[in-house]
């Protein structure tokens, strides 16, 4: 009864990441400290599993089929769910952290980092607090105090359905079946392409793949 009660006191995560090896690694690390309530392998089970488990931390990884971690980020945060967001990623560029924290992180922490800093970094979101790896803590802090005002550009003007529709080309879907996905109709899907394409200045499919790589969409 006793080991009961510890259990349900622990707190709740929910994992994210479309490498499988990875997260049954991860499962059997953190299960020694937390108690781990499912995983996803990309962005739109994310969602399904985050709203019906309701876990008190989702540690989830950026790059993910169908939809990728940030976007997920913002769908949780528009659907107003209390879990708190920790990504754990191998992207160290800062444009990313920065777009990970406006879609609702509570921290960041690279894949290269140890056991015990990711423990430490669950700990710190569970309780409300926000968690850097000090590994980019100190040139975020630089770029964003001499950084100016945001004024956004291409990738953040971009709503999310256009970068749902975005992700999905990408990865190789055709237009029937991003719609079918999303649940809109091909003719919808072709507009948010065509738009899309107005916005970026670009001039073929081609030109959209290399986009959406760079911005790390897949």
């Amino acid at each position: 009864m006793e080991d009961g009660n510890k259990k349900m006191g622990r707190t709740r995560i929910l994992l994210a990441d479309d490498h499988v090896v990875l997260t049954d690694m991860l499962v059997n690390l953190l299960a020694q400290h937390f108690e781990v309530i499912g995983v996803a392998h990309d962005g739109r089970s994310l969602i399904a599993k985050a709203k019906l488990e309701r876990p008190d931390v989702v540690v989830t990884d950026i790059s993910m089929p169908d939809l990728n971690g940030i976007d997920a980020a913002r769908t949780l945060r528009k659907e107003a769910t209390s879990s708190k967001l920790l990504f754990l990623s191998m992207y160290a560029d800062l444009p990313l952290v920065e777009e990970a924290f406006r879609a609702g992180a509570s921290g960041y922490v690279l894949k290269i980092c140890g056991a015990d800093e990711l423990i430490k970094a669950i700990q710190c979101v569970a309780k409300g607090a926000t968690y850097i790896t000090p590994l980019l803590a100190g040139d975020l802090i630089s770029t964003l105090l001499t950084a100016g005002p945001q004024h956004g550009n291409g990738e953040t003007a971009l709503t999310l359905r256009q970068r749902e529709v975005l992700q999905l080309l990408a990865e190789g879907k055709t237009m029937k079946q991003v719609a079918t996905q999303l649940g809109i109709s091909t003719r919808t899907t072709e507009s948010h392409k065509y738009e899309i394409m107005r916005q970026l200045g670009v001039q073929n499919t081609a030109e959209l793949i290399r986009y959406a790589v760079r911005i790390k969409l897949v």
